[in-house]
Order: structure tokens, then sequence, then C-alpha cells
């Protein structure tokens, strides 16, 4: 491949695209063909379950400002950003996966022409195990967070579907070889 490509991973909270993501970076960790950049959030990282830069809101701002963030958006109070450095790993033909918000395909596409959505699922249940393991929200907010559908994929923007609602190596496998079919 030649050309490099942008991946933005999206789906339901709960779904499991950080471990995804982060299971694919260790297991495509010698094939140069892959870029995982961090994302910033505003809010702070919990390890062993994100893997995302912190910054407080008025930095994200500066820094946005100063053009920092090839993607942004707001979701949930927070604020997201995508680090501009992506442009320069693209242009080196590397297929570049992050986790982003259905709420930037739309720009995401239009920036890139050579730009592909994976939606990773899982079952409500599973979600709903997940969600009340990270210890982030209450019982009820893990509810609501459950009962909120998430933005649909933009008409005309062909997306790939990986179910995570089994083992964890199952998800893995289905997600790095719709990564490997981009790069191939």
């Amino acid at each position: 491949m030649s050309e490099g490509a942008l991946v933005l991973v999206v789906g339901p909270s709960g779904a499991g695209k950080d471990t995804l993501i982060g299971a694919a970076k260790t297991a495509l960790a010698d094939d140069p063909r892959f870029s995982f950049p961090r994302r910033v959030v505003t809010r702070q990282a919990m390890v062993e379950l994100e893997d995302h830069d912190s910054i407080d809101t008025a930095e994200f701002g500066r820094q946005k400002l100063r053009g920092a963030y090839a993607l942004d958006w707001e979701a949930h109070g927070l604020c997201y950003g995508v680090p501009a450095a992506i442009d320069a790993a693209m242009v080196a033909g590397r297929v570049v996966v992050v986790n982003t918000s259905r709420k930037v395909i739309e720009r995401a596409v239009e920036k890139y022409p050579s730009c592909h959505v994976l939606v990773v699922t899982a079952d409500a249940d599973v979600r709903a195990r997940r969600l009340a393991g990270r210890g982030r929200e209450s019982a009820d907010d893990v509810a609501a967070r459950l009962a909120r559908e998430g933005a649909p994929v933009p008409v005309g923007v062909e997306a790939v579907t990986v179910d995570n609602s089994g083992s964890l190596d199952d998800g893995v496998a289905r997600f790095v070889g719709a990564l490997k079919a981009i790069a191939d």
C-alpha cells in the first residue's frame, strides 16, 4: 500500500474499542504499516482501560487554536482531539487507527479520502458489565448510557462492523483482520 489511510474506530461505550485498539497495537507492533496515535481528552485516563493524554479544558482550547488536532469533538461534557501528526503518518503511507466519535465521521471523510470506519459493537448485557466494571458511573448512569443510541454512520459511508460480544481473542482476531484488510 503506497497511500496511507485513516481508520475511525467508533461504537457505543463498553463495546471494547480501547481494548481492541490496545490489543491490535500489540499484535501489529512489528508491522510498520500501522500507527496508533494517542488521542487527547479532557479527563484523567484510567491506565488499565484507556490510552489517551489528559489535559484540562483551557489547555485543550489553546492547543486547538494552534492547530494541534486533525480532528476534534465534544461528547459527554468532554473534549477529544486526534493529533495533527496523523497527517504525516498517512503521507508516509501508514494506516492510522484512532478511537473517535461518530460525530466526526463526515468531517473525517471529507478531509481524508482514504478514510475507513470500523464500528465495534457488543451485546447490551456485555456492555453493561463492562461499564459497571469501570467504576466511573452509577448504575443509573450506566443504564442511561445503554439506553442512548449513538448517532448512525452517515449515509453513503461504508462501515465494517466488528462484534466484540464474545471472547477477547475472538474480538481481537476480527479487529486485526479488518485492519489488515484495509492495509492490503
